[in-house]
């Protein structure tokens, strides 16, 4: 009896580690060579909004394979690319774009890193003259006592 449970558990294992993750069944149909590349330019510049740090062209999320049909049939429609990038953002938030337009909400995506750099450099600066100038004194404290140990 041991050895059918067993048995049974094995089988059940194997089946799980050969599962396959939910892919796209069918491929993606472009009209020609100038809408694939415009459709790989725009889904490189979107974010996948399950990965967070992948593209939604090189992501292998389920969403991802969606919102790429997604793209393709707006694409299909009509639409350009600032219409179909509009549409993820009412649906999805400025997130899910890598650019996000130039606002007062997204001041600090735009200007953050180069005032966190600039702030890096002044504290450096601050801190090597500090050192410059204690340096000397230093330096003079311990000419001294060896002239006296003379």
């Amino acid at each position: 009896m041991k050895w059918a449970v067993g048995l049974v558990l094995w089988l059940c294992m194997a089946v799980i580690a050969s599962a396959q993750p939910v892919g796209d069944p069918t491929p993606l149909q472009y009209r020609d060579r100038a809408e694939e590349a415009r459709f790989h330019a725009l889904t490189a510049e979107l974010r996948c909004v399950q990965c967070q740090n992948q593209s939604l062209a090189d992501s292998n999320a389920q969403i991802a394979h969606d919102l790429r049909r997604e793209v393709l049939k707006l694409m299909h429609e009509g639409r350009s690319d600032a219409q179909i990038k509009q549409f993820l953002v009412e649906r999805y938030g400025e997130f899910v774009l890598y650019r996000p337009a130039m606002e007062t909400s997204t001041a600090l995506l735009w200007f953050g890193p180069g005032v966190l750099l600039l702030a890096g450099a002044v504290v450096l600066i601050v801190q090597v003259r500090r050192r410059a100038r204690a340096l000397p004194a230093v330096v003079a404290n311990d000419q001294t006592q060896e002239d006296r140990e003379w």
